[in-house]
């Protein structure tokens, strides 16, 4: 016999000599100490199948490396400090009665398929699973691993974990015949982190109703729904879509709480196109970095492309900065394209090169997979028909492959050089009557894969009308920074004549709003996001 940690436990161990976790099973419903071959609990009569299965071991025996690596190395500036995280709870809607419809290695399977689900959905976006119930799990969100989106990510992961729970409870229905579905609950709020131990255990106190809501949250849901509370709803408004359900008399709550549905996801992607959304507030203090960047257009349109890296700390204005340069481009007819890295796609092999991609063969999401395939079999028929053997590399790249051709066995450098090829062609093709310009956004959250794409088609730049435009945070490195052809518009914060124009467009310039000026001005050290905020 085995604990979860892969210790072989001695004959009658009451708990693993290696990690300490007990060693006898235990009633999901009371905790009751059950017997090696009893098939119902003696305490409460819960069938032993609604236990769980494997997952219930030490977290770092279900947590991948990646993510305890990082826990560990940060666990000492964790410990004791009081943290705004987000907490999500799923489990089986109605486990007692399917626990009774089947045999209890069937309802085991079933639970175990379904606990390997919810840890692969957390762990895909950075969360960790802080505990195992009887049914389901709660996990955290910015906890354990620091995150300044971490309701974005629980709301990322329970859209995915809806996806794949909707397709496993489809499995379950067909082999199975009962009716598998699920629910989900996310709140968020202030912990403090405890101890941490070096196998992830984790202590730590939930300050208010942060844990208790979210659990109520789960409560309320309907079958294959997640709800979020008002708080959880307010930081991610505009980049996913709610449904406003009113306010519930909640236990626990002495007024009642404001519900709200996880639809899908929203209109906006950043910060920047959430505040887009809203209206911007007045553009000052750039006057010389847009110059700099409108001199490299000049310098693209003579024949020699070029590479620009916006580079500042989060809140200083890299968006702003480059959607000014881009409306100023647009104005002009030229043509432009974005991608964009995201917080939660650093562990997802290529996403940015993808939307890339699609920006340059102008692939909608209304596309199938036949219109995609034209429009890019289309447009290389325009630019350079002897690449037209290579296309079905990049359709199974892109994921529109064609049935009839499919994409030949390659190693993966050779693919990998076919596809800068056909992508260095499209750019080219795009810039060949007047100047074209691409945006590539907060490369701080590239994924390994997709730096190293953009490292090679950065490289690969040529006398071409073409103008890379890359925006980053300091901490970002390239091998192409030291070339001669790369130039860097580091942003400094905005000056105090910059923050009395700012604050004048945002709140007017009544004479008594002077001493606020000073104060602003100390307190955000010249960021204007933290000046809006």
């Amino acid at each position: 016999m085995t604990c979860a940690c892969g210790h072989a436990l001695p004959l009658g161990a009451k708990f693993c000599p290696e990690c300490g976790t007990p060693c006898a099973a235990r009633c999901a419903s009371c905790g009751g100490e059950l017997p090696a071959a009893a098939k119902f609990c003696a305490e409460c009569g819960a069938p032993i199948a609604a236990a769980p299965p494997t997952p219930q071991g030490i977290p770092r025996a279900y947590t991948p490396k990646h993510l305890a690596d990082k826990i560990l190395q940060s666990k000492s500036a964790l410990e004791g400090e009081r943290k705004q995280i987000t907490v999500l709870f799923a489990d089986v809607k109605g486990s007692m009665e399917l626990a009774e419809q089947l045999d209890p290695e069937q309802w085991h399977q079933i639970l175990d398929r379904f606990f390997q689900i919810l840890s692969d959905g957390v762990h895909r976006f950075e969360g960790t699973v802080n505990q195992y119930t009887g049914d389901g799990i709660m996990a955290l969100f910015g906890a354990l691993i620091a995150h300044e989106d971490h309701a974005q990510r629980a709301c990322f992961a329970a859209l995915h974990l809806r996806a794949e729970l909707t397709r496993y409870a489809t499995e379950v229905k067909r082999i199975h015949g009962v009716v598998f579905s699920t629910r989900m609950g996310i709140n968020s709020g202030e912990v403090i982190v405890g101890s941490i131990g070096d196998d992830l255990r984790m202590d730590y106190t939930a300050q208010g109703h942060t844990v208790g809501l979210a659990q109520r949250m789960e409560a309320l849901a309907s079958p294959d729904t997640c709800y979020v509370s008002s708080v959880t709803a307010a930081l991610v408004g505009g980049y996913f879509a709610l449904d406003d359900l009113g306010d519930f008399e909640v236990k626990g709550a002495t007024t009642p709480v404001r519900v709200y549905r996880l639809h899908g996801i929203g209109n906006s992607r950043t910060r920047f196109e959430v505040s887009l959304s809203r209206g911007l507030s007045h553009f000052v203090g750039r006057a010389s970095d847009l110059r700099t960047l409108e001199d490299a257009l000049e310098q693209t349109a003579t024949g020699s492309s070029q590479v620009i890296g916006v580079v500042a700390v989060a809140g200083t204005g890299k968006s702003r900065l480059c959607f000014e340069f881009l409306e100023y481009c647009r104005a002009r007819g030229l043509a432009v394209y974005e991608a964009r890295a995201v917080p939660h796609g650093r562990h997802i092999p290529y996403p940015p090169i993808l939307e890339l991609l699609r920006a340059y063969f102008g692939i909608t999401h209304e596309d199938n997979d036949q219109r995609a395939r034209s429009k890019i079999a289309g447009l290389f028929a325009l630019i350079e028909q002897r690449l037209a053997d290579a296309l079905p590399v990049l359709f199974d790249f892109l994921g529109v492959a064609d049935p009839a051709h499919p994409a030949p066995a390659l190693d993966a450098e050779v693919r990998q050089r076919q596809l800068i090829e056909l992508t260095r062609q499209v750019m080219l093709s795009a810039s060949r009557n007047r100047p074209s310009v691409t945006l590539f956004e907060d490369l701080h959250w590239l994924d390994s894969a997709s730096a190293e794409f953009l490292d090679r088609l950065v490289d690969a730049r040529n006398d071409s009308r073409h103008l890379w435009l890359l925006n980053f945070r300091p901490e970002y490195r390239a091998e192409w920074m030291q070339n001669s052809w790369y130039r860097q518009v580091p942003l400094a914060p905005l000056g105090r004549e910059a923050v009395a124009a700012l604050l004048a467009s945002l709140l007017g310039d009544d004479a008594s709003l002077a001493p606020l000026l000073d104060l602003v001005n100390l307190r955000t050290a010249g960021n204007p996001f933290f000046i809006e905020e």
